[in-house]
């Protein structure tokens, strides 16, 4: 379950911003996790990115994602706010995991979620489908359907994954 993003007021003609960042960053190879305006009137347009072939992100991959959504949001600047400034970043240290194959990738880490069953912090187990198994203390698991829930690392992995 993706974080919903406002549209800009008064601009019911534009994409939310996950949509919009996901058509120009698509066809260049990377997926968006995330994509926000944050701030008031001169707001921070946030965008989380990685790779769709998993490797990790480079600055490269960063400045050539910033360019290419850049332009596309200058074509729109009448659309959005007056001043804002563009951060396109890698996921970090507290990564989101919304698919499957997110939480496959990270099987045996520490993760936080939080559902509306209450929040916990357990290590991602096996995935079945839409169903990902959670282990907790004592032995203990705890199995969610994607989509209900959200989850982010909390320890990153020794290797890129």
């Amino acid at each position: 379950m993706k974080p919903e993003n406002p549209q800009p007021e008064g601009s019911a003609d534009v994409p939310q911003w996950d949509q919009l960042a996901e058509s120009v960053l698509s066809p260049l190879g990377y997926d968006v996790l995330e994509a926000s305006l944050k701030g008031g009137k001169n707001g921070v347009l946030l965008v989380r990115i990685e790779r769709k072939d998993e490797v990790p992100i480079s600055v490269s991959d960063l400045e050539r994602a910033n360019r290419a959504l850049g332009a596309r949001l200058d074509q729109l600047e009448a659309l959005l706010l007056e001043h804002y400034l563009l951060q396109v970043e890698s996921p970090g240290a507290d990564r989101p995991l919304y698919t499957a194959r997110h939480f496959e990738r990270f099987v045996g880490l520490k993760v936080k979620v939080r559902s509306p069953e209450g929040n916990f912090t357990g290590r991602v187990g096996p995935v079945r489908g839409d169903m990902v198994e959670f282990l907790l203390e004592k032995d203990k698991t705890r199995t969610l359907k994607l989509g209900t829930f959200r989850a982010h690392l909390a320890e990153w992995p020794d290797k890129p994954r």
